[in-house]
């Protein structure tokens, strides 16, 4: 099975990268024969949209899974969409992440989702702070904070 790993350097040796779209290269290995190819990511110096480009590029070279430390949530739509399940929270060294890739089979390589990867927040529940009414515009029939009151005391100082 060929799995794609972010990493610091282009050997087995070197070190998982934790950022997926600005690591240093990416690993094609072949978790049978530990047979690897090396893609330079020429997507980590951009601006934006580096984990999509990055992702696009993985996607292209057939893998299964990707390992990496964290896979920010545009990249990981991009993979999710190629059908490549994402394994996040990878340390150590290449080598050592294929070995406990391997020994603990494809069937525990689940996809992570958006709230559980470190730096994304679940969806916030509903705000609290907006007092609900049952008129229209809100805040009480008061204007709704859309500048009815006229800075007048909430229309209770008309001047009339």
């Amino acid at each position: 099975m060929k799995i794609a790993l972010s990493a610091a350097g282009p050997s087995l040796d070197d070190l998982v990268d934790p950022r997926f779209g600005r690591c240093v290269c990416f690993l094609i290995v072949e978790t049978d024969t530990l047979e690897f190819e090396v893609i330079e990511n020429s997507s980590k110096n951009l601006s934006g949209g580096a984990g999509i480009e990055a992702a696009q590029r993985v996607a292209d070279r057939g893998v299964g899974h990707v390992l990496t430390g964290r896979c920010g949530p545009n990249a990981q739509k991009v993979l999710s969409a190629a059908g490549i399940r994402i394994v996040d929270g990878c340390e150590g060294t290449v080598r050592e992440a294929v070995e406990r890739f391997r020994s603990s089979g494809t069937s525990s390589a689940e996809p992570v989702s958006a709230s559980r990867r470190t730096g994304v927040s679940p969806p916030a529940p509903p705000s609290l702070s907006r007092p609900t009414s049952a008129r229209p515009g809100g805040y009480g029939g008061r204007g709704g904070g859309r500048g009815m009151g006229r800075g007048r005391g909430m229309g209770r100082r008309c001047g009339m």
